[in-house]
C-alpha cells in the first residue's frame, strides 16, 4: 500500500509495521500478527497450499492447514529487519499454544484455571501418549476426573480414567517434599525483595530519563537546522522538542520523590514471612490457598508426569519429569469412584455377559427392559453403560461387532423371506436353535441352521402351500406340537 503526501512526493511505509498485517487480516487482529513470521523479520510464502482435487467431475481448490515457517516452499530468515529476534518468536508462538483450548491445540499445557484439578495440562498417558484431559462432575461440578479418551472417538474406548482427588494429594505431598526444605531460602529472598523497595521503578525511571534526553536532544537538533523562515515547519519542530522537555522534568520529579526513599519491614512482617517459610506444607493444606497457585508451583516445578495402569488395571505408577531433568517414580492405588461401589452385581454381571459381543447400547436397553438401574438410581443408557465398563475394566465396544456366522431374529427373518413369528414358531418348536446372554437380548442364530433340516423343508412347504406344518422330521409316534397342524396331518392321511 503506498500513500501520497500533498506535494506528489511518494512515501512507502515501514515494511515492518505490524498494522500492515492487521489492516490486512482485520478478522485476525494481534494474534495473527505474532504468530506470522514477518513479524520476526523472515519472508515466507506458501503457508497454506492449495491443492486442486476432482470432486464427482469437476475440480475444486482447497486451502490446507497452515504450515510452519521452515517448511513452507519459500522461508528466507533475516529477511528484514524485524521487531523480535527469530528466538522470542517461536517461544510466543509456543506459549500461545500452550494458553490455548480452541485452536492449533497440540494436546499441551494449557492456561491456569480455577478448576479444583492441580494437575490439568501435566499428565501423559503411558499408554498411547496423550494428554489426558480433565472432566468435573459431582453436586457442584467440582471433583476432578483425569480421562485419556484414546480411540473413543474412533468407536474405540477410553485408554485410562482415575479419580483426581486422591491422585493430586498424593502428588502433591510428593512435591511437598522436594519443596519444603527451599521454604527458608524462599522466605529469605521475599525479606531482601522486599527490603530493596522501589529499585525496579528507580532503575526504570533512570533508563526513560536517558532515553528522554537522546530524544530531546535530537529533537533540538531538527528544530536548530530547519530554515526559520518555514515558519510551519519551525513551529512543528519546537512544539515537539518542548515536549520532549516536559517530559524529561516530569521523569526527574518521579525519580527525585524515589531517591532514599526504602521500605522497611516491621518485626511481625519479618515473623510472618519466616513462619511461612518454616511451615509451607500447613500452608499448601489451608483452604485458604487457592487451586490457581497450587497449579503454578506445580508447573514451575515439574514439567511433565507420565501416568499408566498395570495390567489388573488395580494400581498407577507414575514418572515425575521435574525441572532440570530429574526423574522420581512412584505407585499409588487406583482411586475408584462412588459408582463402582453401588453398581448392583446383577447389572454388572450382565454386562460382563453381553461385552464380549453386544453393544453399550443394546446393553443399556436390555438392563432397563430387565428393571435394573444405575448405583445412582437412574435408567441406563449407552454413556453410563461405558463408564461403568470403564470403571470395572470389563472390554466392550460401542457398537455391536459383526459376527457372519450368526443373525439376530430381525435379520433371520429378511434372509428367509418370512415374518418375525415364523421364526419365533420354529424356535418354539425346538427345530431352530438360538442363543440369547441374558432374558430381552438380542438372538443368536446360527446362518447354517437356517440353511440345515428340518428348518429348510419347513420353509420350503411354507413358500409352497402358504402353511406352516411344523412337523418336520418327526416320526409317526412323535407328538404334535401345534394341534392345527396335527389337523392338517390327519386330513392328508384320509385322503
Amino acid at each position: 500500500m503506498v500513500s501520497r503526501s500533498r506535494r506528489g512526493a511518494t512515501r512507502q511505509p515501514d515494511p515492518r509495521d505490524p498494522a500492515r498485517l492487521e489492516d490486512s487480516y482485520p478478522e485476525l487482529g494481534p494474534r495473527y500478527i505474532l504468530c506470522n513470521p514477518f513479524y520476526a523479520g523472515a519472508y515466507v510464502w506458501g503457508r497454506r497450499p492449495v491443492a486442486t482435487l476432482l470432486v464427482e467431475g469437476r475440480l475444486e481448490k482447497r486451502q490446507g492447514a497452515t504450515r510452519r515457517a521452515e517448511d513452507c516452499r519459500v522461508f528466507i530468515p533475516n529477511h528484514h529487519v524485524g521487531y523480535i529476534d527469530w528466538a522470542t518468536y517461536e517461544e510466543n508462538r509456543r506459549m500461545i499454544q500452550r494458553n490455548s483450548v480452541n485452536w492449533e491445540g497440540d494436546e499441551s499445557m494449557t492456561a491456569i484455571r480455577a478448576g479444583q484439578g492441580l494437575l490439568v495440562g501435566l499428565l501423559r498417558c503411558g499408554h498411547c501418549g496423550r494428554k489426558l484431559h480433565v472432566r468435573y462432575w459431582g453436586g457442584r461440578g467440582t471433583n476432578a476426573r483425569y480421562l485419556c479418551k484414546g480411540d473413543y472417538d474412533d468407536g474405540g474406548q477410553y485408554c485410562l480414567g482415575f479419580g483426581g482427588a486422591s491422585v493430586d494429594h498424593r502428588l502433591g505431598q510428593e512435591l511437598l517434599k522436594v519443596i519444603s526444605p527451599l521454604g527458608m531460602e524462599a522466605s529469605r529472598r521475599a525479606l531482601e525483595e522486599l527490603s530493596a523497595g522501589d529499585v525496579a521503578e528507580r532503575v526504570a525511571l533512570a533508563r526513560k530519563l536517558e532515553q528522554l534526553e537522546y530524544e530531546a536532544k535530537k529533537a533540538f537538533e531538527q528544530y536548530d537546522a530547519v530554515d526559520a523562515r518555514n515558519r510551519l515547519a519551525a513551529g512543528e519542530l519546537e512544539r515537539r522538542w518542548n515536549e520532549k522537555l516536559e517530559e524529561m522534568e516530569s521523569t526527574k520529579r518521579q525519580l527525585a520523590s524515589l531517591t532514599g526513599k526504602r521500605y522497611g519491614l516491621s518485626s511481625e512482617e519479618e515473623a510472618t514471612i519466616h513462619w511461612m517459610g518454616e511451615n509451607f506444607a500447613e500452608i499448601w493444606e489451608s483452604e485458604r490457598c487457592p487451586p490457581t497457585l497450587k497449579k503454578m508451583i506445580f508447573r514451575t516445578a515439574l514439567e511433565e508426569i507420565i501416568v499408566r495402569a498395570d495390567a489388573e488395571n488395580k494400581t498407577l505408577q507414575f514418572t515425575l519429569h521435574w525441572k532440570g531433568g530429574t526423574h522420581t517414580q512412584l505407585e499409588m492405588e487406583r482411586p475408584r469412584s462412588a459408582v463402582q461401589s453401588t453398581t448392583p452385581m446383577e447389572a454388572l454381571e450382565i454386562i460382563r455377559r453381553m461385552a464380549v459381543r453386544h453393544g453399550d447400547d443394546q446393553i443399556a436397553s436390555v438392563l432397563n427392559r430387565l428393571g435394573h438401574s444405575t448405583g445412582k438410581g437412574k435408567r441406563w443408557n449407552q454413556n453410563r453403560v461405558a463408564t461403568a465398563r470403564r470403571n470395572y475394566s470389563i472390554p466392550g465396544q460401542k457398537r455391536a461387532l459383526a459376527d457372519p456366522e450368526t443373525v439376530s431374529l430381525s435379520e433371520a427373518a429378511r434372509v428367509c423371506g418370512v415374518s418375525h413369528r415364523t421364526i419365533e414358531q420354529l424356535v418354539e418348536a425346538g427345530l431352530l436353535k438360538r442363543e440369547q446372554v441374558a432374558p430381552h437380548a438380542p438372538w443368536a442364530i446360527r446362518r447354517a441352521d437356517l440353511d440345515a433340516e428340518p428348518v429348510r423343508s419347513v420353509l420350503e412347504q411354507l413358500r409352497r402351500t402358504g402353511k406352516l406344518t411344523l412337523t418336520g422330521g418327526c416320526s409317526e409316534d412323535q407328538p404334535y406340537l401345534f394341534i392345527a397342524n396335527k389337523g392338517d396331518d390327519n386330513a392328508r392321511h384320509h385322503e
